[in-house]
């Protein structure tokens, strides 16, 4: 039977790449869940590869339709941004191949309260908050209309969705420190395959 490994952590800790590089790894196997959003995309993003950009209208669609597994929604500078993983046939778990994805801890508790406890195995990564927040606004500075504000916010409320508590209520004990991404992602690895 497969798994849901929810690759978690604040912002700018290297959730994406770590992703990506687990993805992309033969010995894993892994399927990819790719969540939706109502969010702006980024410069250099593409619809349906790290998320489906759907419209506020087309998320009040899925819902009627019973569709939501999971929702959150964030009051940005910006205005609300929604996030959600859909019942769109990307996960099924009577099959052999486990899945990743990324997500919050707020996720990871509907996520798992849907698909079943022993189904949504937590990967929490963590970088030290200096080093986070250089990331963060380099990042940011990137973008053709930087939105620091919204990083601001961000890197905030974090500390309060990430804190101990919070970690501790959601049965997150295993800790992944990412100071060195190749190490990081290979010891990564070692724990997926450790857990078939």
């Amino acid at each position: 039977m497969a798994k849901i490994y929810m690759i978690m952590g604040k912002s700018a800790t290297g959730k994406d790449t770590i992703y990506g590089r687990l993805i992309k790894r033969k010995d894993l196997r892994l399927k990819k869940i790719i969540p939706y959003t109502t969010r702006p995309m980024r410069e250099g993003e593409e619809n349906g590869v790290a998320y489906h950009f759907s419209t506020d209208q087309e998320l009040e669609e899925l819902c009627r339709k019973g569709k939501v597994v999971e929702k959150r929604t964030y009051q940005t500078v910006y205005g609300p941004w929604h996030y959600f993983t859909v019942d769109d046939d990307q996960i099924d778990l009577a099959g052999e191949r486990d899945y990743l994805v990324i997500g919050t801890l707020e996720a990871f508790h509907q996520i798992r309260d849907y698909y079943g406890i022993s189904r949504v195995v937590p990967i929490y990564i963590e970088v030290e908050d200096g080093a986070r927040l250089t990331r963060a606004l380099g990042r940011e500075k990137k973008q053709k209309e930087p939105m620091y504000e919204e990083m601001c916010r961000r890197f905030l409320a974090d500390q309060k969705d990430f804190s101990e508590e919070n970690l501790r209520n959601a049965g997150v004990k295993k800790r992944f420190v990412n100071q060195t991404l190749k190490q990081t992602v290979d010891t990564i690895a070692d724990y997926i395959k450790k857990g078939r």
